[in-house]
């Protein structure tokens, strides 16, 4: 049976900061003028040949002296993306109306600050222990992401870390409404922070999955990803509002560790579960944004899914070539992009693709377009088969 429709929730408050900028209006900027982040890789002491979607200045950031125990790449991009958009204070503000342990944080991360103990690990002593500044437990620890971000808050209910590869800061907002809806919480902070480092970059090449050229998403002549490192937040409450989450559905169809069911059965039923909670049928989205890597297998599995359950008029668009695959701030990061499609009336194209495929089908679009957006779409599909679709409306009070 498909799942109950369920209430909206309103997002009152969302940010993103990615390799195009701090906060949502530089990544506004980009998507008007399909302006890629991307640039030739510059990261660590051996880059890769590729491209990748890098945040500037994250080196040169420290964090408040309250908070430096915490400091690690990942967790200074977590806050310079939490002080974009006054979205902070918005979070200061529902402290005030619920109390600390009445609000939820939810975050998605991949590797978490991975990149920090790479680096411990090059400065080990004679013994093979760590150097004494790095002896961080909280730092080394996939669940670093969430304490930070939960002190830094000030929140003190529950806290979870979801790592389910790139589907991982879509997910959240299925955990935040599930929580909401059980009275647990009366509010959520979803989001999630993930980093360029050495285990990401290294890795994805010996996929062989890593594009020695800025990713050309549903391109015919496509070659793999370029990744990027993001941050994004959103603050969900109970209630109708501007922008609503409408649905979500989650999937695992466990069919290879990294290639998609060739037949997108996880990503189909994930998009029905979200539709059926939304209680909309397809031909009400009227904007997708495609999880769109730039690989071979993941473009054509979801163009077909997107051209068979889809009209041909329904504008779909990968926003990877302006920020690089961010992993497991993917979901998030393309969360804020359905946002401001609603919000702007704004439907991003899809950067560095020059011919599409047409096995991917018609709705893939290369130009933004302007026109009202009610609801969007939003696609994230994980290794493993870790499925996540998440629809997003326009409000009553907008």
């Amino acid at each position: 049976m498909p799942p109950s429709r369920i209430p909206p929730l309103q997002i009152s408050a969302f940010t993103a900061t990615s390799a195009v900028g701090v906060g949502k209006e530089p990544l506004l900027s980009a998507l008007e003028q399909s302006k890629s982040g991307l640039r030739a890789n510059d990261f660590g002491a051996t880059p890769l040949p590729t491209w990748i979607g890098r945040v500037d200045g994250l080196e040169e950031i420290c964090l408040p002296e309250d908070l430096a125990s915490w400091d690690c790449r990942n967790n200074r991009l977590a806050w310079l993306g939490l002080q974009a958009d006054g979205f902070i204070e918005a979070v200061a503000a529902a402290r005030k109306r619920y109390g600390p342990a009445r609000i939820a944080l939810i975050l998605g991360t991949s590797t978490s600050s991975i990149g920090e103990t790479e680096l411990a690990y090059t400065q080990l002593d004679a013994d093979g222990s760590f150097p004494e500044d790095q002896r961080r437990p909280r730092v080394h620890t996939p669940h670093s992401l969430a304490m930070f971000v939960q002190e830094a808050l000030g929140l003190e209910g529950p806290a979870e870390t979801i790592s389910t590869a790139c589907s991982s800061s879509a997910k959240v907002f299925a955990s935040a409404e599930r929580l909401i809806r059980l009275g647990l919480v009366d509010a959520a902070v979803v989001g999630g922070v993930d980093t360029l480092c050495g285990s990401v970059l290294f890795g994805f090449n010996s996929l062989e999955l890593v594009s020695p050229e800025p990713c050309r998403p549903f391109d015919a002549e496509r070659n793999g990803i370029s990744l990027g490192e993001a941050a994004g937040f959103a603050l969900l409450e109970r209630g109708p509002g501007r922008l609503e989450l409408l649905g979500y559905g989650e999937a695992s169809d466990a069919h290879h560790m990294s290639t998609p069911h060739p037949e997108g059965l996880g990503a189909e039923r994930a998009l029905d579960d979200a539709l059926a909670r939304a209680g909309l049928a397809a031909e009400a989205i009227d904007y997708i944004n495609m999880h769109g890597t730039a690989s071979a297998k993941n473009d054509e599995v979801e163009g077909a899914l997107v051209a068979r359950r889809f009209p041909p008029g329904t504008h779909a668009s990968s926003t990877k070539g302006f920020t690089g695959h961010t992993l497991g701030a993917a979901g998030i990061v393309e969360a804020v992009i359905s946002l401001l499609a609603i919000e702007r009336g704004l439907m991003p194209g899809t950067v560095n693709t020059t011919v599409p495929d047409p096995g991917c089908g018609p709705q893939i679009r290369l130009q933004p377009a302007h026109g009202e957006v009610r609801y969007a779409l939003s696609n994230s599909f994980g290794f493993g088969g870790n499925n996540c679709a998440l629809v997003f409306g326009k409000g009553a009070a907008a």
